[in-house]
C-alpha cells in the first residue's frame, strides 16, 4: 500500500521537464507514442494554459493530454 500512495503522490508532483519525460517513456507502453524533447517543447507552446510555470510538469497533469496530443499529431517514433 506505501508503494501505492509514494507513486500517487509522486505522479501529482511538479518536476522538470527531464524527469516528467524520463518518467512519461518508462511507464508508457512501447506500441504507444513516446516523447521527445521537441514534442514535449511544442506541447507546451501550444497550451501555455496547462502550465502555471513554465518549467514544471506532473504526470498526473498533462500525461494524458500529452498521450491524446501525440496520437492526434502521430508523432508515433
Amino acid at each position: 500500500m506505501k508503494k501505492i500512495d509514494e507513486a500517487y503522490e509522486f505522479s501529482k508532483t511538479q518536476t522538470s521537464v527531464s524527469v516528467f519525460l524520463e518518467t512519461y517513456n518508462q511507464g508508457i507502453p512501447k506500441l504507444f507514442p513516446h516523447a521527445s524533447a521537441e514534442n514535449l517543447e511544442e506541447f507546451q507552446n501550444l497550451y501555455p494554459a496547462l502550465f502555471k510555470d513554465r518549467n514544471l510538469w506532473s504526470i498526473a497533469q498533462h500525461r494524458k493530454k500529452l498521450l491524446d496530443w501525440l496520437f492526434e499529431n502521430s508523432f508515433v517514433q
